[in-house]
């Protein structure tokens, strides 16, 4: 028989399990809404440096399409596409919000992706 063993260490790997599960669930969900942002920024980003020799109704329409495949809000849509003379540049910017509700959270993350290069 083995004496002076008790339950304790067991149930401190339970909690030390269960906050790690938790951590892991919550950050899946909300790295999923940065990881779609970082994702759109990066076409951006090629659009913007293919730009000297697109429209822009082809870069938008572009952007609209990854938008659709990322499955982001409607309102993401909503390009703003500037070419500057002066400066001899582009700059692409969207704004929009997600909203992640999770169990015991719900926060809405206001996303504003904007690239500039060069033209």
């Amino acid at each position: 028989m083995v004496t002076g063993r008790r339950g304790s260490s067991s149930l401190g790997c339970l909690f030390t399990l269960l906050i790690f599960v938790t951590v892991l669930y919550y950050g899946i969900n909300i790295g999923e809404v940065y990881f779609r942002y970082y994702q759109l920024v990066d076409e951006m980003r090629v659009q913007a440096r293919l730009a000297p020799g697109l429209a822009d109704d082809v870069i938008r329409r572009r952007l609209e399409d990854k938008i659709d495949r990322l499955d982001l809000p409607p309102e993401a849509a909503r390009l703003t596409i500037r070419r500057s003379a002066r400066d001899r540049a582009i700059t692409i910017a969207t704004r929009y919000a997600e909203t992640v509700e999770l169990p015991f959270f719900q926060h809405t993350f206001i996303l504003r992706p904007r690239v500039s290069e060069p033209l």
